[in-house]
């Protein structure tokens, strides 16, 4: 039986969401999360893991026009797994080894009977962003203001 083009759509829909995490993942992390999903099938890379700048862009009020903010350092990495799935990654910086590691981790994370422990392998990098999320939003709701309880005095 042909698979429906419908099964892959929420695996699709999740991709983004790891090569985030992914992305945001310290290079201990990542080093970690590879080596609880030993042993890896062999690797090959499609292209050589390197360094190189790209043009950060923003906008004024999020609908002014762009402009260029400047120029930041991204490592980038493509491999093949030996069953065929390939894996990529971009992050910030230039720690090419957190790169590729990055990338096997998507590949291994494609294969549909790895997914699991993949995503088990990286539970405690998104408990940690999630903390940090959290602290952000507890800092922030600290200096928010509610207009609405201020009193205007009437003379």
């Amino acid at each position: 039986m042909q698979p429906s083009p419908f099964d892959a759509a929420p695996v699709a829909a999740a991709r983004p969401a790891l090569m985030a995490v992914l992305a945001r993942a310290e290079p201990g992390e990542l080093h970690a999360a590879l080596a609880a999903l030993a042993p890896v099938p062999p690797v090959r890379d499609l292209r050589a893991p390197e360094v190189g700048l790209v043009m950060v862009r923003g906008r004024i009020g999020g609908d002014g026009a762009a402009f260029n903010l400047g120029e930041a350092t991204v490592s980038r990495a493509a491999v093949r797994l030996d069953g065929g799935a390939a894996g990529f990654a971009y992050r910030l910086g230039r720690s090419v080894a957190a790169a590729r590691s990055a990338a096997i981790l998507d590949a291994l994370w494609q294969d549909a009977g790895r997914r699991e422990a993949v995503e088990a392998a990286l539970v405690p990098v998104r408990t940690r962003l999630a903390a940090e999320a959290a602290a952000v939003r507890a800092e922030t709701a600290a200096t928010r203001v509610d207009f609405f309880t201020l009193v205007r005095g009437e003379d």
